[in-house]
């Protein structure tokens, strides 16, 4: 660190990204101006938002891939703007992300992609490399012939798995997923719901999800952060933005598509940041 500090690993139920101020914009057009958000340690956060309100670009700002105009962004309890570049690289391999449509190098089979951030910042045989991908494929449940196809042999459902797979290649304390069940049909969507919240319990992840799929909110989700006028609008249990006033929450929740996931069945108990379960679930 530039003060001397290690980059230690959080304390148990501690925010482990805050976002305060937060200012984005590409030209003349702000996407984000005035922007607080917490994530914290253990927890699924559901990130939704009307289409084109900057949900991604948030993601990807504090990932590092757009500049922002103002604001700070603490990772770990370090300013990232304050971390110099080795630094940088410790705190990529602490994090891991699925984009949207899974991004697959194309021309590289699925172990290879698996083993890319391995080879990017570990250095292992690679008869070790190839027994992690292994491993990898397992946790995601895809069979072990899965390895030597291209991304263009797999279906959608594949493709989501084996890129939550590389996602999880270095064994990361955070995950970020974009739209993670876009373009899945429901029985598949449910599944990958059900496999981030296995994954999530059993590896102790903290888990930043971009999400439209209300199934998804209800599913697995502990805390839902609503992006709206440039900022978030609101934030805590989804038991909470039920019963909002705001407008946006009311069309979003109660809505046609709302009403029928509301009336399928109750909600799942939701986690506050100092309740057991995130208490429970460091590394």
């Amino acid at each position: 660190m530039s003060d001397g500090a290690p980059i230690a690993s959080p304390r148990p139920g501690e925010v482990i990204i805050s976002v305060r101020g937060l200012k984005v914009g590409f030209g003349d057009h702000l996407v984000m101006d005035g922007l607080d958000l917490d994530l914290y340690r253990g927890e699924v956060l559901g990130f939704v938002g009307a289409s084109g309100a900057g949900k991604s670009v948030l993601t990807r700002t504090i990932l590092g891939l757009i500049h922002k105009q103002a604001g700070t962004i603490e990772v770990f309890g370090h300013n990232i703007d304050k971390l110099t570049p080795r630094e940088h690289l410790e705190v990529g391999e602490r994090w891991g992300v699925l984009f949207q449509e899974g991004a697959l190098f194309s021309s590289l089979t699925v172990r290879q992609n698996i083993q890319a951030p391995m080879r990017e910042h570990l250095h292992l045989s690679q008869s070790t490399l190839d027994g992690l991908a292994a491993q990898k494929l397992a946790l995601v449940g895809l069979p072990p012939d899965t390895a030597d196809k291209l991304p263009s042999e797999l279906s959608g459902g594949m493709t989501k798995r084996v890129s939550l797979a590389r996602a999880l290649a270095l064994d990361p304390e955070i995950v970020f997923l974009d739209e993670p069940t876009s373009g899945l049909d429901p029985i598949s969507a449910g599944d990958f719901d059900d496999l981030i919240g296995t994954l999530q319990k059993t590896l102790g992840l903290t888990v930043f999800m971009v999400t439209h799929d209300l199934d998804s909110l209800f599913a697995i989700c502990d805390r839902v952060a609503v992006l709206g006028h440039k900022k978030v609008i609101a934030a805590g249990p989804i038991t909470e933005l039920l019963v909002s006033d705001d407008p946006w929450l009311k069309s979003y929740f109660h809505g046609k598509r709302g009403v029928i996931r509301l009336s399928a069945g109750a909600e799942r108990p939701a986690m506050t940041a100092g309740d057991d379960r995130s208490k429970n679930v460091g590394r």
